[in-house]
């Protein structure tokens, strides 16, 4: 559905995108991922016609974007972060009137707008004008613009932006609900939505891609998934000593706790679990142990990892 080869986007002396490859099957939810100013937004502007590229090439269903944009843009459906809706207008009418700026005919267009109101839970605002609906209610609205057209692939830029809790997880399972029968690619700073509802994620930082998998492949291959977290009570100093002395800890760590109790937190190697030796060593000590546990990774340790600048 969306193959990117080598795309770069240079503004004077800032290159806001560096050379990048990727691809995005049909019928996948890929969750596109960055830092503040890593090039998100830059990529997925020009992948919605919005921003020509310094260089390199892009086709959405085989279209290229920039020698075949009306074609290419035709199966686009574009969110952007920042919804523009026109707020005096009703929720229908406004939808009508975007209906009908994409080309559809008036049959068409009655149908569709009756479509994405029932898809988006937008039936109870239908009537009402824009401008006095809810944040929550107002993403919905541009989710519907975006579907309008029937399109085939969905681009969305932080469509959970300034929601709350309630609202995200409604929104959260719409895209889960599109995604059946849509590409998604979506970009979004709330990694445990990623987790939940994409086949594969791709973390871009400082305009280049630095990784592109599966949540779980990534999650497994990070040092971050191998740390274990002991507390105990007994002199830091020697603790941290003997366990750093195990076989497969690479780090130990010390945060002092109340009294004499520490959270030490080891970090080893991958797919290493060296619990059962961490309490075999605190009994030998004689060392008061009140927690053991190993950390599952997440998204957020590897975004964290790949991205961090120290």
């Amino acid at each position: 559905m969306i193959e990117v080869d080598h795309l770069s986007k240079r503004y004077a002396r800032h290159e806001a995108v560096r050379d990048i490859s990727f691809s995005v099957a049909r019928g996948e939810i890929v969750g596109f991922l960055g830092p503040n100013g890593a090039g998100k937004t830059t990529t997925l502007r020009m992948l919605t016609g919005y921003l020509p590229p310094t260089s390199g090439t892009a086709t959405i269903a085989n279209f290229d974007i920039f020698r075949q944009s009306i074609a290419a843009r035709q199966k686009i459906g574009y969110m952007p972060e920042n919804v523009p809706l026109y707020e005096d207008m009703r929720v229908r009418e406004y939808l009508k009137f975007r209906a009908q700026l994409k080309g559809l005919n008036r049959s068409d267009t009655r149908r569709r707008v009756g479509d994405v109101i029932d898809t988006c839970g937008l039936e109870n605002v239908r009537r009402k004008m824009i401008k006095t609906l809810s944040k929550g209610y107002r993403q919905r609205v541009g989710l519907a613009d975006a579907l309008v057209h029937d399109p085939e692939l969905l681009i969305l830029d932080e469509p959970t932006n300034g929601l709350d809790p309630n609202q995200i997880r409604q929104i959260r399972e719409l895209i889960r609900h599109l995604g059946q029968t849509h590409t998604v690619l979506i970009s979004t700073h709330i990694l445990s939505e990623v987790e939940m509802i994409c086949n594969r994620v791709i973390i871009i930082d400082g305009g280049k891609i630095k990784a592109a998998d599966t949540p779980a492949n990534l999650i497994s291959e990070m040092r971050a998934a191998g740390r274990i977290q002991a507390e105990i009570q007994a002199d830091a100093e020697v603790v941290t000593g003997a366990l750093g002395r195990l076989e497969s800890v690479k780090k130990v760590s010390c945060e002092p706790l109340e009294g004499d109790w520490a959270r030490y937190t080891l970090w080893v190697d991958s797919g290493a679990d060296p619990r059962e030796q961490i309490a075999q060593v605190a009994a030998q000590y004689g060392w008061p142990l009140r927690s053991l546990f190993r950390h599952e990774g997440t998204l957020e340790d590897v975004f964290v990892e790949l991205t961090r600048k120290d």
